[in-house]
């Protein structure tokens, strides 16, 4: 083909090759020939254009439909997924339509359509235990909706805030403020263990000697876990042991968002309900190397008001604002759109409330609340929109 096209381009700059001419030019029958031939292998102007128009249809009819699924998509829950699958069809059915519709000869064409059958299946079977599962994966996991962005979730080792749920992986925020990425074929084959947004349950342990009474200790315990803000406190004895009793403080956390700050702030509580009421934290089987005179309890000194009150500021301290900004992110973007399906249930209820009304009155007055409670809608949406662009900013 590219012989043919340069001597046909060949042809045009050679001097006795001029349509304009009249017929007494001496054209060697040799070089007529080559043109002619240089003809037959070039593409028609039919072919050219069939396959420039179906490169502009394939084009249009993409961005076309994603400007559609965009526009679908504002402040919908769970349409990530069929927009994903849609636009990856379309692109693929777009590549083969092109592909197909180049200037060839059948016979090529033919091989063309068999080459890219071989590479489909091929690609199929290769990866259909990765790509294809992780899409099922992906499906499943939003059908369930066991868990939603911003959910803090425990799978095997790998604790954190889900920021991002795709078609093919699962985005989660862990404690050191880093991004790990799970496959979502990964989440579908162990368990899940998600924290409730209603509450959770925190807990902590400690061995304590037997000749402290339990009834003491529990006490203790359960104002630990009031100081700590936990509501419904119980103690339960884990173990007992030859040398100490193990005893689990639990109380209800209703905020789950400062999981971990409220974990650390039951332990010190502990600390300090247990030294304030003059009981140590150590097992019996504890040997101390000091030299020391008498029997000194292993507690700390009181402490003074200044003392005090800055304990009291470290205990208020939370760090979850900066260990999982993207996932609270996540979570105010997913509770915006909880809230604008909730906007758009009231108001097809006003507009079917207007449909039966028979009073002019009644009927201005739902149309004045469906046009303000629209005007909130398109706001959060706006909102939502703003900030999934910031968030994909963030890596």
């Amino acid at each position: 083909m590219m012989k043919k096209l340069f001597l046909f381009f060949s042809m045009l700059l050679y001097g006795q090759l001029s349509f304009g001419q009249g017929e007494d030019q001496n054209v060697p029958e040799q070089v007529k020939d080559a043109w002619l031939d240089s003809l037959e292998g070039l593409p028609t102007l039919a072919e050219i254009f069939y396959f420039l128009s179906t490169l502009v249809f394939v084009i249009l009819l993409y961005f076309l439909v994603r400007y559609v699924l965009d526009r679908q998509i504002r402040g919908k829950l769970d349409k990530t997924l069929i927009r994903s699958i849609l636009l990856f069809s379309i692109g693929l059915i777009g590549a083969i339509a092109v592909i197909l519709s180049l200037p060839m000869s059948s016979t090529l064409k033919g091989q063309v359509t068999n080459l890219i059958g071989i590479v489909l299946a091929a690609a199929l079977s290769l990866s259909s235990a990765t790509f294809l599962g992780n899409v099922m994966a992906g499906i499943m996991l939003g059908a369930l909706k066991s868990f939603k962005p911003g959910d803090f979730v425990l799978v095997n080792d790998i604790f954190g805030r889900v920021t991002e749920k795709g078609l093919l992986h699962t985005e989660i925020q862990t404690e050191d403020r880093g991004l790990t990425t799970l496959p979502n074929l990964y989440l579908a084959n162990n368990p899940v263990k998600v924290t409730r947004s209603t509450g959770a349950y925190i807990s902590s342990t400690c061995s304590l000697g037997y000749d402290v009474s339990r009834v003491k200790i529990e006490k203790c315990l359960i104002e630990a876990a009031k100081k700590a803000e936990l509501e419904e406190p119980f103690v339960h004895i884990i173990d007992l042991g030859d040398f100490s009793v193990v005893y689990k403080v639990s109380g209800l956390l209703k905020d789950n968002r400062t999981l971990i700050s409220s974990q650390s702030k039951l332990n010190a509580m502990i600390l300090d309900t247990l030294h304030e009421a003059g009981i140590e934290i150590m097992s019996p089987n504890f040997v101390n190397q000091r030299q020391i005179i008498g029997e000194p309890p292993a507690i700390p000194k009181k402490l003074n008001r200044s003392e005090i009150e800055e304990a009291r500021i470290l205990d208020n301290i939370t760090t979850e604002h900066v260990m999982f900004d993207k996932a609270q992110e996540a979570e105010t973007i997913e509770n915006r759109k909880e809230k604008i399906v909730e906007i758009e249930i009231k108001v097809k209820g006003f507009e079917e409330e207007m449909r039966s009304a028979s009073d002019s009155e009644a009927k201005k007055n739902l149309q004045e609340k469906i046009k303000k409670w629209k005007e909130i809608r398109e706001k959060l949406i706006t909102s939502v929109d703003q900030n999934l662009e910031e968030i994909n900013k963030k890596v």
